[in-house]
């Protein structure tokens, strides 16, 4: 499981002119199931963001959570985290999950932010969309497990 966490002031997903997330402050979170990712997976890297210390303190110190500054989260589903480009110009993509697997465990990783307490949006596993970022910092983290 992969995870681009990116700090944001503000985070939108639209689908055909229709907004289906929008949140102002928090992470936008580009999230890719692979093959044999699991619950654990998910559990172990959910906790881990909505406790790493990527938001300053007074002092201009990474030493806040976003749990620590009441921020919200956009988790969008991104099998391209998983693409394969040493061989020739097309990437390939046969580590990520097949789509019946990584769903569940895109909406689970999601479920247990909210549980966290992290207020959490998400995109529409499957469609094209429209992802704006507005970077905070910027502050842009690679996570995996």
């Amino acid at each position: 499981m992969r995870a681009l966490i990116q700090r944001v002031k503000t985070g939108k997903v639209t689908i055909d002119g229709q907004i289906v997330a929008e949140i102002a402050h928090g992470l936008v979170i580009l999230l890719g199931i692979g093959q044999g990712d699991n619950e654990e997976q998910a559990r172990f890297l959910a906790g881990k963001i909505a406790s790493l210390r990527i938001f300053e303190d007074q002092e201009g110190k990474f030493n806040k959570s976003i749990l620590d500054t009441g921020g919200a989260a956009i988790v969008v589903s991104q099998f391209t985290l998983y693409a394969d480009t040493r061989k020739g110009r097309r990437p390939s993509f046969t580590d990520a999950a097949a789509p019946e697997v990584a769903a569940p465990l895109v909406d689970l990783f999601a479920a247990i932010l909210c549980e966290l307490g992290i207020p959490t949006r998400i995109g529409v596993f499957g469609a094209h969309m429209l992802v704006e970022i507005e970077n905070d910092g910027p502050v842009t983290i690679w996570l995996e497990k």
